[in-house]
């Protein structure tokens, strides 16, 4: 009776652990974007601090928006710098309106809160430290309506099924 209820015991916790490490947060900040406009170009930067080249991760863009942003979509410019010096660039498109006209993600009031991917179960390729610049990409002189960018890294499950 007593190995049974520690063979239980011990499942639970073990599927608890397993639980937690399916879309834990490693990284999560936002910054504010100016009200008065966002210029193309303009950017904010995220720095990571990377020591686990094995872990595998999910990376994700956050976006708070107003309900009279302009647009039905909106671009980023991706700039990431390795440790190393060496930096790679992308460009992100993420809609933030149906073709309805109805805004994605969560409500609240005014504004609406989303999350996009843009890479999924991808590791660090080395240790140190990342900065991530996100910059408006959008062509006009400045973007009005969005409050909010920010970057989240979560923990993949990748890793737990890859055996690692």
């Amino acid at each position: 009776m007593m190995a049974r209820r520690t063979a239980q015991l011990l499942a639970l916790v073990a599927a608890l652990c397993m639980a937690s490490c399916d879309g834990g947060v490693f990284y999560d900040r936002q910054a504010d974007i100016d009200e008065h406009g966002w210029l193309p170009g303009d950017g904010v930067d995220f720095v990571v601090d990377v020591d686990d080249t094995n872990q595998v991760y999910n990376f994700l863009i956050g976006v708070r928006n107003t309900i009279s942003y302009p647009y039905s979509n909106t671009f980023f410019f991706l700039h990431t710098t390795f440790p190393d010096g060496t930096w790679s660039a992308d460009t992100l498109e993420f809609p933030l309106f149906d073709p309805a006209g109805r805004p994605l993600g969560r409500r609240t009031g005014r504004y609406v809160d989303a999350r996009y991917y843009f890479r999924r179960n991808a590791r660090f390729p080395m240790e140190g430290r990342y900065t991530f610049s996100l910059a408006n990409g959008m062509r006009d002189s400045a973007i009005t309506g969005l409050r909010n960018v920010g970057l989240r890294i979560e923990y993949s499950n990748m890793t737990q099924q890859y055996g690692q």
